[in-house]
């Protein structure tokens, strides 16, 4: 775990946590939230963002304009996509050879943590998890951000009906 205060992190978001944070308002949107704070720096790279905008455009266009908002609303760093040399390269650190370049970048950026919901990310007998922390979204709300047990099971379920406004 970064020894850093949570304000002080780089936290790279990837596309799962972008959709999912966008269209439903349980773990991944509470992430989004944390960013949007401020609460750590949020770390994206052209790859994510070209990446999210297409599934957004094909799989939820009714999302697009909350999506493009909320990125204009996010002071985010973004990073270079790694060189597609480096990602030849590197093509045994991942299951699914399109998840490399998000990892490249989140490696290449120094960032504290990769933030996903992706099981190919997130599941340990991937070799990446020698070079780069990459939590589930929920975990990361309760290990780093300090959320309790019992504020997760509050939101694991939760609609729109039940967001309070901000």
């Amino acid at each position: 775990m970064a020894s850093r205060p949570p304000s002080h992190l780089r936290v790279m978001l990837d596309t799962t946590v972008l959709l999912a944070g966008t269209i439903w308002p349980r773990f991944p949107y509470e992430v989004l939230h944390h960013a949007l704070r401020g609460d750590f720096q949020a770390v994206l790279c052209p790859f994510i963002l070209a990446q999210a905008r297409r599934k957004f455009r094909e799989l939820f266009p009714a999302h697009v304009e909350q999506f493009e908002t909320f990125l204009c609303d996010l002071a985010y760093d973004e990073v270079p996509d790694p060189a597609p040399k480096a990602v030849a390269a590197h093509r045994g650190l991942m299951r699914d050879p399109t998840d490399l370049p998000i990892a490249l970048a989140a490696i290449n950026a120094g960032v504290d943590y990769l933030i996903s919901d992706d099981k190919d990310f997130t599941h340990p007998a991937q070799p990446i998890h020698g070079q780069l922390a990459i939590l589930q979204s929920g975990t990361f709300l309760n290990e780093v951000m300090g959320w309790t047990h019992e504020d997760l099971d509050r939101i694991k379920r939760r609609t729109w009906a039940d967001v309070p406004d901000e």
